[in-house]
């Protein structure tokens, strides 16, 4: 399943973060899949899309960068797949 992880940088963290990652990889534990991300031109929030099938994983990788930056977590899909959803729904 595919989620769109909203992080808002915390007090200008946004280096901090940058740095971290540089040193330590993005911290995912194994079954949660980074697949791409955006930044705000501010550098005040990221947008990324992860995968995983267990929603658990994030609880893990969310404690490890919680003291930068706070997180929102939103199943998502495709247009595509909600529209073939009630199209076969109607």
């Amino acid at each position: 399943m595919r989620y769109m992880v909203i992080e808002q940088f915390r007090d200008d963290s946004a280096a901090d973060v940058y740095a971290r990652a540089r040193e330590h990889g993005r911290l995912l534990p194994e079954g949660l899949t980074y697949v791409d991300s955006w930044i705000s031109e501010d550098f005040d929030r990221c947008f990324q899309i992860m995968e995983t099938e267990d929603p658990a994983l994030f609880e893990p990788w969310i404690a490890a960068w919680r003291d930068l930056v706070d997180f929102e977590v939103v199943p998502v899909m495709t247009s595509s797949d909600a529209a073939s959803h009630f199209a076969h729904n109607a």
